[in-house]
């Protein structure tokens, strides 16, 4: 009985039943990313499923450049050993970069700026999806701060430095809990910009607003002097 167990047969077939059972749950997971589009390469805005919008999904991406549209950001798809590598082989077709549009923000020249600065090409970013729009996704862009383990938005980054204001927000229903929860978020960045003075709610100083009263009441005595000897 023991030589049974132990036999050269029975350990062939144990190790068939392995390999059986390794590649059924490679096969499984394969199926599951094809279902999910786990490791797809989104090479268009088109080509992204209605239901990752819905879900607010958020996907990996690399910046490509910063026009007057928005950012040209590159999907990365989740890496997943074997797996990506045998999909990837029904895969082709060129590589373009999908428009983003930072959700519920109306940047300022300075604000544009601003990414150029802090936006560099091949550098990666999330992109939180809120809603679709022909051909450009409006998203919360997030990336690591630099020296930084801690990730933060871009969208209430521009708003807190006062580099931008808050806009409407584009796809997303007003009875929505995701509108009323974007836009307190948001407002809650401008806010905070507005009490501390900063870009385009920048106060002028005590002096320059004296400045300016006294300006003006010259003017406004030079005036009354014209005025008068054209009446006279």
């Amino acid at each position: 009985m023991s030589l049974i167990k132990n036999g050269p047969l029975v350990q062939h077939l144990l190790r068939m039943t392995d390999n059986i059972s390794t590649g059924l749950a490679v096969a499984g997971v394969i199926v599951i990313a094809r279902s999910i589009k786990l490791v797809t390469k989104f090479r268009a805005v088109s080509e992204i499923p209605a239901r990752f919008i819905e879900s607010n999904i958020s996907l990996r991406g690399k910046v490509h450049s910063i026009t007057e549209r928005g950012l040209e950001v590159e999907h990365v798809p989740i890496y997943l050993p074997i797996v990506s590598t045998l999909l990837s082989k029904h895969k082709g077709g060129a590589t373009s970069p999908m428009l983003v549009h930072l959700a519920g923000v109306e940047l300022t020249p300075e604000g544009k700026v601003w990414l150029h600065k802090n936006l560099a090409p091949s550098q990666t970013v999330w992109l939180k999806l809120i809603s679709r729009e022909d051909d450009m996704l409006h998203c919360l862009v997030s990336q690591s701060g630099l020296g930084s383990m801690w990730s933060y938005c871009m969208n209430e980054e521009v708003l807190r430095l006062g580099l931008a204001r808050t806009a409407p927000l584009v796809g997303v229903l007003p009875d929505s809990r995701l509108y009323w929860r974007l836009l307190k978020r948001l407002h809650r960045a401008e806010v905070k910009a507005e009490k501390k003075g900063r870009g385009l709610w920048q106060r002028d100083s005590l002096w320059e607003r004296a400045s300016k009263v006294v300006r003006a009441n010259a003017l406004f005595r030079l005036m009354r002097r014209m005025f008068g000897k054209n009446s006279e």
